[in-house]
């Protein structure tokens, strides 16, 4: 959905439109692109070659990940989802083995066990980071939920970071940027991959 917002328009806004947008999308059609997006995905010689996939999981009409998680655990491959820290506003990601891992967290989101072991920086090195939002512009800005989780996680990860979106999440426009946003490398939606950097 190309935005008719200018970098005027509060991020609120945009929160509102784009998730009525999303929840207004056919489940068939949701299904059928993010399928296209993870062929994209696999495709992508920075996520083909990355030592660990770090990853949200997806819930309700969000980019849908659980497939590609499941399909890279099957692989042998090493993925990693967030645990969350609600009263700072912080994540840290966890390597897991199964979805079966995973318990309801903070917002209802799965997350893996609170004693499981964070992955370290180092470990970091090499990987890529699947960064969720609701709208994304062609520099590779976002408009997130509003939590500022990756907004404190993504300044100090030293990987690649790819947001996975559908066409309807792109903005025409720049959207507002803020002195901690910081831009994904790339953004994979079903129809082309982008390179923002």
């Amino acid at each position: 959905m190309a935005s008719s917002q200018g970098t005027d328009a509060d991020k609120s806004s945009l929160r509102g439109n784009y998730l009525a947008a999303r929840a207004a999308i056919p489940v068939p059609t949701r299904r059928a692109s993010d399928e296209a997006i993870r062929a994209r995905l696999r495709e992508l010689p920075v996520f083909a070659e990355a030592r660990v996939v770090l990853t949200y999981v997806s819930v309700g009409a969000e980019v849908d990940t659980r497939a590609l998680i499941e399909g890279l655990l099957a692989e042998g491959r090493r993925v990693a989802v967030p645990l969350t820290r609600p009263s700072a506003h912080t994540m840290s990601f966890h390597e897991i083995r199964s979805l079966d891992e995973l318990r309801p967290g903070a917002h209802r989101i799965p997350e893996p066990p609170a004693d499981s072991p964070a992955l370290a920086v180092p470990d970091m090195v090499g990987s890529v980071c699947l960064v969720p939002g609701l709208v994304f512009d062609g520099a590779g800005h976002r408009v997130g939920y509003g939590g500022g989780y990756y907004d404190r996680f993504l300044p100090f990860y030293p990987g690649w970071k790819v947001a996975p979106a559908r066409t309807t999440q792109m903005s025409s426009n720049p959207l507002p940027v803020g002195p901690h946003d910081v831009p994904v490398d790339y953004i994979v939606t079903e129809a082309a991959t982008w390179s923002c950097w």
